[in-house]
Parts: C-alpha cells; sequence; structure tokens
C-alpha cells in the first residue's frame, strides 16, 4: 500500500478502509491523522481500520467506581509521561486479555511505533511503584486530538489511574474526550459510549482545526 494513498473513510462500506503491510512512520501519520489505524490479525494481510461505531470517551461523562474513587484518594503511585514508552508497550503486549490468544502488539508494531515515539507522535504515561512500572498507556497525537491504543497493570486500578492521568494532562491542554477505538466492557464501565463515523471524523476534523499542538514534554 503506497504512502499518502488513504481513501476518505466516508467511503468506505465497512470497518476496514485499507489493507497493506506499509508500517513506516508518515503512513501511520497520515493515518491516524485520517481517523485510521491499523489492527494486524492473523493470516491477514494488514487492515487498517476506520470503525463504522466509533468508540469515546468524553471527560464530562467519565464516571469513577466507589472502588476507584478510593483508589485515587489513596493514590500511593507516581505517574510520569514519556518516561518509559517502549517498555509501556512491551506491558501492554504481555497483558493477556479475556477472549483473546496472543497480542496484536506483535514485533513489528513495537518496531513501529517506538519510531512514532522518537518522532514525537506516539506518547506513553507511566505508573511506578518505587523503580518497577507497574501500569501503563500509550497512544497517539493526532494534531489536536488522542488516540487511546492499550494500557496494562500489573497493581490493582494501575491503568485506571494511568488514564485518569492521561485524562487530567489532556484537559489541562483544553481537551474535553479521547478516542479509544472500539468499545470494551472496561471502558463502557468508565463511561465511554460510541458514535457514528461521520460524528467522530467531524469531531477530529475540528480539533484537528484549531491548530492547537499538545505539549508531551
Amino acid at each position: 500500500m503506497p504512502a499518502q494513498r488513504f481513501p476518505d473513510p466516508l467511503q468506505a462500506r465497512g470497518d476496514i478502509v485499507a489493507v497493506g503491510d506499509d508500517l513506516d512512520v508518515d503512513t501511520l501519520i497520515e493515518a491516524y491523522g485520517k481517523g485510521i489505524f491499523p489492527w494486524p490479525m492473523e493470516e491477514l494481510q494488514l487492515p487498517w481500520f476506520s470503525p463504522r461505531r466509533r468508540a469515546i470517551l468524553h471527560f464530562e461523562e467519565i464516571h469513577l467506581s466507589r472502588s476507584l474513587q478510593r483508589a485515587v484518594r489513596q493514590n500511593t503511585f507516581l505517574f510520569t509521561v514519556d518516561r518509559a514508552f517502549r517498555e509501556v508497550m512491551k506491558g501492554c503486549a504481555e497483558t493477556p486479555r479475556p477472549g483473546q490468544d496472543g497480542t496484536w502488539i506483535l514485533p513489528e508494531i513495537l518496531e513501529a511505533y517506538g519510531l512514532l515515539h522518537d518522532r514525537g507522535v506516539a506518547h506513553s504515561v507511566e505508573v511506578w511503584e518505587a523503580e518497577a512500572l507497574v501500569g501503563g498507556i500509550y497512544g497517539v497525537d493526532c494534531g489536536g486530538a488522542f488516540t487511546g491504543e492499550s494500557m496494562f497493570y500489573r497493581r490493582p486500578n494501575a491503568s485506571k489511574l494511568a488514564l485518569l492521568h492521561l485524562v487530567d494532562h489532556l484537559r489541562s491542554q483544553g481537551l474535553d474526550w479521547l478516542d479509544i477505538q472500539v468499545m470494551t466492557p472496561h471502558m463502557s464501565a468508565l463511561g465511554a459510549r460510541e458514535i457514528a463515523r461521520r460524528e467522530f471524523l467531524v469531531k477530529l476534523k475540528t480539533a484537528q482545526s484549531a491548530g492547537k499542538a499538545l505539549v508531551w514534554s
């Protein structure tokens, strides 16, 4: 699949808008800028998705359970940004997922997003207990909006607290929503909801048109 050749997602009839194994940094930047992301699937050429039903998390709609509220109050973890991006990705890749056999975060994905991070486009939030990495989340800056990719935990609530730290970071810069791509029970419990692809792409374009670069340092 040649770079700079992604179709308009609105012209796609299904969730998959393109196929091709090009994971070049510029290809990834173009894809995310158009609301498209890769999702490796076993025995298939790499598919690129723009789901007809897109999951997003509006910050004002976040629901915290009583146990999570307690974890926020009693937190003893340290949070950092972009201190251990590749380690967070590896943590996500190594975490078992209900109903999944293996991981889509394959070596080529680790390499590609590592290079995307080096370019200053992919970012992570890390959760530390002393010097041990116990949780985190990573995703991609889409030029004024942010797409969360995956998160993991090695201590109770560490991934949820990483997400809340990311939300606070984005909220401090004027954002009020986060793209989470595909709904999961975990994110639904936190208050995420699905919107139509067309509505999502309008929201993405509006955020990008504001011309405000997100700050990560």
